[in-house]
């Protein structure tokens, strides 16, 4: 469950955390995780996540939501039956939150703009 978030600041089960993070499907949590181009996310910056199958993977995009999924990120996580789902922070949590107690989710949160 994730019970807070604020500009560079998440908090999980709570855990206090201040940079980008991913949340597994598991509850293993990855932080001082980056991406490669910076406020783009693609496909190879969440692959460990991918390989970790879940349903679902939603993209907290930042307090401001500036953080964009590469163009065709959505059908390419489709294609391998998984939903994705970006928005910024604080509707990614409240989605994240209603789905991970039924489906099998993952998430990435960039903490920042």
């Amino acid at each position: 469950m994730i019970t807070g978030c604020s500009f560079g600041v998440i908090v999980i089960e709570g855990k206090q955390y201040t940079s980008d993070l991913i949340v597994y499907p598991d509850g293993h949590i990855e932080d001082s995780w980056y991406r490669r181009k910076g406020h783009s996310l693609s496909l190879d910056d969440i692959s460990k996540l991918v390989e970790s199958k879940p349903e679902v993977i939603i993209a907290g995009t930042g307090v401001s939501g500036l953080m964009r999924p590469e163009s065709g990120l959505d059908k390419l996580l489709l294609k391998k039956g998984i939903r994705f789902i970006a928005q910024p922070n604080q509707k990614a949590i409240k989605i994240y939150n209603e789905l991970s107690s039924i489906k099998r989710v993952g998430a990435c949160f960039h903490l920042t703009c």
